[in-house]
């Protein structure tokens, strides 16, 4: 496939050079506007513009909706203001906010006049809903048809005015005023008696959107539904668009980028990873890390607290990184287990005592293993070594028991900070692995040197 690419990329640029403009509409026509944006993006912006040019209205919108970000301004900037208002118009409603979004302002109320009036407006209204929501997802190109129609008389009107629309899997059913009444697979259309009224089709189950409605709940109905499209209405049940499954694709792409980042330990770039400004990703990247650095040095104070204690047992240093880098493990993956499990819906925030139960019993059947495996290390060591000194059997008692409650501590930390963050209105993703970490290293020292002191004391302490 990359060398067929490559090969096509090659004599699309070899057309272009040789003006030879039929042919070029030729090699196009039977490639899908997905296929071909990649394949165009990698062109010099001067071919690119000749050929934007030249081929047809409906193929450049459709081409160009799939192209890169920074592809789409280049390919603008070398356009007359007639084309460019020509390519813009072609777009589809819900591609072209999203493209306005992403410009200056100024740019984007420039590229507003060059619309058409009707396209305007529509690019005005969709622009007005907050980022993030719904409508600004929403297309206006769906087809609806009246209950008291008969099939053969849906099935005309869907050949009259469904060339363009976004899509024909489903169809909606609308009262005189624009109510929406129920949506129905075109699949049922196609298989009904023709003399069938539309009403007669109609189950009543269906599911809608609001425009002001998140990209996420968006992304959660769609799950639950499983539809390839969902009907948006207003506050009176009014349709006045839809949302289709290929932007629900790119929002689950985006949220999923957005969670990895933030579990990383940054704030969520916005951008691609190659094309955001070093200066701005370095931004994004410092707070956390800043944070994070702040948190540690609290661990250097837990420390100089048990400074008597590691002075009369220095052996109680050597398990210090292999204590605290347990229980922040530990803390990490619980962490990130919760917060996918509520990306997913698979618990609510109401469920937190099951949540709380499960993790208590996991961190302790895991803090077991790795302490029954830390108390074996140092006795099998010490048959070998007295670097562990003549109480080797309670310092590997205490390095077991402090595994088991700092794992036990770092699992239960980590599943329910996610939980209280979404209880009070942040993004659970917040609770990095690495700040989950860090807050359990400090205060994972502090039952290190607690259980030490309880088990030693007497002989080391």
């Amino acid at each position: 496939m990359p060398s067929q690419a490559s090969s096509l990329r090659a004599e699309i640029s070899a057309l272009i050079d040789n003006k030879n403009f039929a042919a070029l509409k030729a090699k196009l026509a039977p490639w899908l506007a997905s296929d071909l944006a990649p394949i165009l993006s990698e062109l010099p912006v001067e071919q690119l513009g000749i050929l934007f040019r030249h081929c047809p209205p409906q193929l450049a919108g459709a081409t160009f909706a799939y192209l890169e970000h920074t592809a789409k301004y280049k390919l603008l900037k070398t356009l007359t203001q007639p084309q460019a208002a020509a390519l813009l118009n072609e777009l589809p409603p819900d591609d072209r906010t999203a493209f306005l979004h992403e410009l200056p302002l100024d740019l984007a109320m420039q590229m507003l006049c060059w619309l058409s009036p009707g396209e305007r407006k529509i690019a005005q209204d969709l622009l007005a809903y907050p980022e993030h929501s719904v409508g600004r997802m929403m297309t206006l190109d769906f087809v609806a048809v009246r209950p008291e129609w008969t099939v053969r008389e849906a099935l005309e009107y869907i050949r009259e005015h469904g060339y363009d629309r976004e899509t024909l899997n489903m169809v909606y059913v609308t009262d005189e005023g624009g109510i929406l009444l129920d949506d129905i697979r075109i699949r049922r259309f196609l298989l009904a008696s023709p003399e069938t009224k539309v009403s007669a089709l109609m189950d009543g189950n269906y599911a809608t959107l609001h425009p002001e409605d998140d990209r996420e709940k968006a992304l959660q109905v769609f799950r639950q539904y499983d539809r390839v499209a969902l009907p948006v209405t207003n506050a009176d049940g009014k349709l006045i668009g839809i949302v289709t499954a290929d932007d629900m694709l790119d929002v689950a792409a985006e949220e999923a980028t957005e969670d990895i980042q933030k579990l990383g330990g940054s704030e969520a770039l916005d951008e691609p990873y190659t094309t955001i400004a070093l200066t701005k990703m370095v931004r994004k990247r410092a707070g956390w890390l800043v944070v994070l650095f702040l948190g540690e040095m609290l661990t250097a104070t837990a420390m100089s607290y048990f400074e008597d204690e590691i002075a009369k047992a220095v052996v109680l240093a050597l398990f210090v990184p292999l204590i605290i880098s347990s229980g922040g493990n530990a803390g990490s993956q619980a962490a990130t287990l919760v917060i996918r499990a509520l990306a997913l819906g698979e618990f609510r925030l109401r469920d937190w005592w099951r949540v709380m139960r499960r993790e208590l019993a996991a961190g302790l059947m895991l803090g077991v293993i790795l302490g029954t495996i830390g108390f074996f290390r140092i006795l099998i060591w010490a048959q070998f070594s007295d670097i562990y000194g003549p109480h080797y059997l309670l310092v590997a008692s205490t390095v077991g028991a402090s595994l088991i409650g700092i794992v036990l501590w770092g699992s239960l930390m980590g599943s329910m900070l996610p939980l209280i963050l979404k209880k009070v209105g942040f993004d659970p993703a917040t609770s990095s692995a690495p700040f989950v970490a860090t807050l359990v290293d400090v205060t994972g020292l502090v039952i290190y040197f607690t259980v030490a002191f309880l088990i030693l004391r007497g002989t080391l302490l």
